[in-house]
Order: C-alpha cells, then sequence, then structure tokens
C-alpha cells in the first residue's frame, strides 16, 4: 500500500479532477463517491470547493487552501471491498494521518500533529482504465472544524508512514517491504552483471542490466562527470546507494568492484601449485625437559546477526559512527528500547548516546575497542564482543545500553529528572 500527499492552490481543478468533471478525465463512469464529511451529501464539485473556502475564510494568508491525497492498496488486497470497506480504509488512514509527531534528527518537533479527520473532505474511489486498479482520491480543507491549520510540513512523508502503519495494522504487505526484499536480488544482478563485463564501461554495464530487465538512468554533473545512477525495473527504483554491501555498487565505486571481482577471476584461473616435501623434524636432543601441555582456553560462540538486510518487524534506520552514517534495520522492539532508554526530552546528549548503543547493537564498533593515547587509532582488544546464543536481542541491547551509558555518561537536562 503506498499513499501520496501534498497540499495545492489550485483546489478547484483538484475537486473537478477527483470527481470526475473535469474535461480531463476519461472515463468518469468509473468514479464513485465514498463520502463527503462535515458537508451536505451529494453536492457537485463546485459547492464542495465553496464549503472548504468558507473554512479557510479566516486564514486570507494560506495560499495551499486544501490537501490532495491518494491512498492505493494493492488489487488483492480490496478485491472483495464494499463501499463501507473503502469508506473504514479512509477513517482508518486519516487517523494514522493525524496521530503522527514528526521530529527531526536533534528531536526538534518540524511537523505537529494535524486534524483531518475533523476537517472537511470529500473522497472518491477511482478505478485505472486499463488495468482497473481501485485507489481512493481524497481533497481535504487546510483548516478544521475548530478553525486550525493542518500543518503540510513533511506533508508526503506523514503520508507515506501512514499508509505503512495502515499495512501491518491489516496484514498487508507494504510498499517498503517489497522494495526492501527486491534489493538483495538486484544487487546480485548488478553483481553478475559486473562478472560478465571482461572490460569495464558504463555502455557495457547498462547493456548486461538491459538484459535482464532494468533501465539504467545515469545522473551527471555539469562537466559531464557521472556522480551517480538508478535502476528502474517496472515501476520500482533503486538508488546506487542501496545496492551491495558497503555502497560498493555506487558510482564512485563500482570500478573498483568490478576490478576486485575480476582479480578473483584471474586468482580462481591460475592452476594450484604442487605442494612442496615439508622437511622432517630433528628429534628432540635428549634430557630436554618435556613442556606440559597448556589448557585450551575456548570462549563461548558469540551470535553475528546480520541486519543490513530488511527482516519482518523491523524498521530502517541511519545512525553516525566515527563520521560515517550506517543504515541498519532494526527490530522494532530493540528500537523502542533504545529511544525510551535514552529519551530526547531528558537527555541533553541522547542522539550520541543512541548513535553508539547502535554501533555496538550492530558489532560496527565494540566497548573493549582501545584507543591509543597519541590519537593515532584503536587497538582490538582480546575480549570478544557479540550476542551470547543464550540472550535475546533486548538482553543484548540492554548491555550495548549498559556499556554506552559507561563510556559517555548521562547528561540530564536542565529542569528534567529522569524517572
Amino acid at each position: 500500500m503506498i499513499a501520496k500527499a501534498k497540499a495545492v492552490a489550485h483546489g478547484i481543478r483538484a475537486m473537478l479532477y477527483v470527481s470526475g468533471e473535469s474535461r480531463n478525465k476519461k472515463h468518469p463512469e468509473r468514479i464513485t463517491r465514498i463520502c463527503d464529511n462535515f458537508m451536505q451529501q451529494g453536492m457537485d464539485a463546485t459547492g464542495i470547493f465553496t464549503e472548504m473556502k468558507f473554512a479557510t475564510m479566516n486564514h486570507p494568508n494560506i495560499k495551499n487552501n486544501v490537501i490532495r491525497m491518494e491512498i492505493s492498496p494493492a488489487m488483492e488486497h480490496t478485491e472483495n471491498f464494499t463501499l463501507d470497506d473503502w469508506r473504514k480504509l479512509w477513517q482508518d488512514f486519516a487517523a494514522a494521518f493525524d496521530i503522527q509527531e514528526i521530529r527531526n534528527k536533534d528531536g526538534k518537533v518540524i511537523s505537529e500533529q494535524t486534524n483531518i479527520s475533523g476537517s472537511k473532505s470529500s473522497v472518491w474511489l477511482h478505478e485505472e482504465s486499463d488495468s482497473g486498479i481501485p485507489h481512493l482520491h481524497a481533497i481535504v480543507s487546510r483548516v478544521d472544524e475548530d478553525g486550525n491549520i493542518n500543518n503540510d510540513h513533511a506533508i508526503h512523508l506523514r503520508a507515506q508512514r501512514a499508509a505503512e502503519m495502515i499495512a501491518r495494522q491489516r496484514g498487508w504487505t507494504t510498499a517498503q517491504h517489497i522494495h526492501e526484499t527486491n534489493i538483495p536480488k538486484v544487487s546480485a544482478d548488478c553483481m553478475e552483471a559486473l562478472c560478465e563485463l571482461d572490460k569495464w564501461s558504463w555502455d557495457g554495464y547498462q547493456e548486461r542490466l538491459a538484459a535482464k530487465g532494468y533501465d539504467l538512468y545515469l545522473r551527471k554533473d555539469k562537466k559531464d562527470v557521472i556522480r551517480g545512477y538508478v535502476l528502474l525495473k517496472g515501476n520500482t527504483k533503486f538508488k546506487a546507494s542501496e545496492l551491495g554491501k558497503g555502497r560498493n555498487l555506487t558510482a564512485s565505486r563500482i570500478r573498483q568492484t568490478w576490478e576486485k571481482l575480476h582479480l578473483e577471476q584471474t586468482k580462481q584461473s591460475r592452476p594450484t601449485p604442487k605442494p612442496t616435501a615439508k622437511p622432517t623434524s630433528k628429534p628432540p636432543a635428549p634430557n630436554v625437559t618435556k613442556q606440559k601441555p597448556q589448557p585450551v582456553i575456548r570462549q563461548s560462540n558469540q551470535v553475528y546477526e546480520d541486519y543490513t538486510t530488511y527482516k519482518p518487524n523491523s524498521q530502517p534506520t541511519e545512525f553516525e559512527h566515527d563520521g560515517k552514517t550506517y543504515k541498519r534495520y532494526f527490530p522494532d522492539k530493540v528500537l523502542a528500547f533504545f529511544n525510551d532508554e535514552f529519551d530526547h526530552r531528558e537527555l541533553a546528549n541522547w542522539q550520541d548516546l543512541q548513535n553508539l548503543a547502535m554501533a555496538y547493537f550492530t558489532l560496527i564498533a565494540s566497548p573493549y575497542e582501545v584507543t591509543s593515547g597519541g590519537g593515532g587509532g584503536g587497538s582490538q582488544s582480546d575480549l570478544k564482543w557479540g550476542r551470547d546464543p543464550e540472550e535475546d536481542e533486548i538482553e543484548f541491547a540492554r548491555r550495548c545500553a549498559r556499556e554506552v551509558s559507561h563510556r559517555l555518561g548521562t547528561q540530564k537536562k536542565t529542569g528534567i529528572k529522569r524517572k
């Protein structure tokens, strides 16, 4: 399920299109009215838009006076939907849209909660002319029934998150899940294309990918230097930065990746040298005291979980460590634990604490790393760091949090006491 939202100034044109009264709509017979909220029922597009204009009269400086929305669930999830089911989907989506409070990386609110559930809105069901796929269109007033303005900052992000929430609630496959699931296959196809190239060139790479069903679009700067690229397969887009391991398929590193692949192939194709005879060891000298065999110290095997790919009940999260940005897929319960343990409302250094805890949890860093006094880097301790086989993810996350708190300390915000 996907969703889009945008505040627009051309409210009457949007309303005419959604209701099927626009001349640009070729098949108005495939449009069905779902509901009109806080308005008289059954009005035409002009009447609906007039009602919404009245709602914004006390706010003459609003340029974009309506919000235009589109909600597109997968066809297999709605094939037996009635009009009441579509109406309920809209209500659930509006509630998920309103509940969000979006913050930046510093914890500051950049997009306050909205109230589209309590605003004038008109919702219509459309069917695509070619495929017949049904989807909802909605026009919503920027001002709710209490006279408050519906905030439109980061509105596209709010719509995406609402769609993900509803999809998870209903057990539907989310668009993000599908995208993340396809990334390993796309990465493998890219690596295979590189292996097939005898000589590196963008044209050759493009030809190999085209044979696998991909369209390659290069992004160049003003000097015609390739700075990035995007792969398209059907309606799905994949950025180069999402593919491969350690960003090894980005435009700046892909040639090095090709060279490394072909160097490994060259080594594998060389004949294996015959083993040389080992020199006969000399017998021990007489009267030499034999050393006692040293006991073997066995350490428990650590669990090394891979968080670089999507798994059910996980979320993509970016964090910084040692000047680099990492993207990992954290289990929902672990992410909730870190957010609660290092609460931005209580701790001034919550971001540093969370970043290091995430680095420990994903084994990007270890609390046993020792920094040299001269500042020239670190040396790795003999102690192992990882999750014990008898330790679940939350227990390991709790251990990471303890190590972080011990290393960095917690700096409480002035006037706030932690419970």
